[in-house]
């Protein structure tokens, strides 16, 4: 099988969305990413297991204030996701829309004057005079 000699184009508003993108957006993208990986489970796991077994005497207090803390952060990092994929849906919607409805426009256009020509050749040949053989 063989490549393709060009690059694999992106729908515009892919595009303008990632060149959007600022530091900040990039960040809560990268934390959201994480959060939501196996990896961030199992770190979890191991660092809370440390903490109740080995840190302290009585975790319950800290780590319930840890962790309620942590979900509150995480739950604003979904949330800035959230938003940013909704804007991200509504931009390629409405291209998505004008594009269909350009196409509509030129093929209405087009389907006009293929009518126009088909009448003129079909008025040309049935009312032209007939030939002699």
């Amino acid at each position: 099988m063989t490549k393709p000699d060009r690059k694999l184009q992106h729908h515009p508003v892919v595009v303008a969305h990632r060149r959007g993108t600022g530091a900040q957006s990039r960040i809560a993208d990268a934390i959201t990413a994480f959060a939501g990986s196996m990896p961030f489970v199992y770190i979890h796991a191991v660092v809370f297991a440390l903490w109740m077994i080995v840190v302290e005497k009585d975790p319950w207090p800290k780590l319930t204030l840890v962790v309620s803390l942590e979900a509150i952060f995480l739950s604003a990092f979904v949330m800035i996701g959230q938003n940013r994929q909704s804007a991200f849906q509504q931009a390629k919607a409405d291209h998505d829309f004008l594009e269909q409805e350009l196409e509509l426009k030129t093929n209405t256009e087009l389907t006009r004057a293929i009518h126009a020509l088909a009448t003129e050749i079909h008025g040309r040949v049935v009312t032209a005079p007939p030939t002699k053989s």
